[in-house]
Formats: structure tokens, C-alpha cells, sequence
């Protein structure tokens, strides 16, 4: 896997990136106030596979740490990597976020 190893917050775009030789892998979310649902996930096709969605969620979830602030995983990638990672366990949201 070539990437740049550094997910960044697009907050344009309101999605988490990750530049990956040959595209952009990202993680969409919602904000409401310091919790963050994470919407959807998505690694260029002809990277998948090859560990680039584990670091795409791996940098997001240390973004979210560093900032203090709690998730919700709505996209089922998310959510089955902080299921298999008990580390990341305390950056669920108690409470869902207001729609």
C-alpha cells in the first residue's frame, strides 16, 4: 500500500481523507457539535483489500482522539473495525446526535 500514512478532515467536503496512490479513499460524516456519525467509507475499487480502509479508519479514529471527540459509526465498515478493536471503544458517543 502507497499512501500518504496521514488522514486529514476535508471540512468542505465533511469527510475524512486519505491520499492513496491512484485515488483518494474517505470517510463522509455529520457533525453535531463534538460527535461525528461517520456516514459511509469508501477505498478506490482497485485498492481494496490491501489494508488502506483499516488506515483510513485507524487515522480518522486518531483524529477524532486527539480532538476529543466521540462517534457514532453508521457505515458498517466503521462500525465492524471499532467492534474488532477494543482501543477505539471509548470514542463511541453515548448518545446519538440530533438529526
Amino acid at each position: 500500500m502507497t499512501t500518504s500514512s496521514v488522514v486529514t478532515d476535508n471540512r468542505a467536503r465533511r469527510r475524512f481523507e486519505l491520499d492513496v496512490a491512484g485515488g483518494k479513499a474517505f470517510i463522509d460524516y455529520r457533525r453535531d457539535g463534538s460527535v461525528l456519525t461517520l456516514t459511509y467509507a469508501e477505498v478506490p475499487e482497485h485498492l481494496r483489500g490491501g489494508g488502506v480502509g483499516a488506515a483510513l479508519v485507524e487515522g480518522t479514529l486518531a483524529l477524532v482522539r486527539q480532538r476529543g471527540e466521540k462517534v457514532v459509526p453508521q457505515c458498517s465498515f466503521v462500525a465492524a473495525y471499532i467492534a474488532g478493536h477494543p482501543q477505539a471503544q471509548d470514542l463511541l458517543a453515548d448518545r446519538p446526535p440530533a438529526r
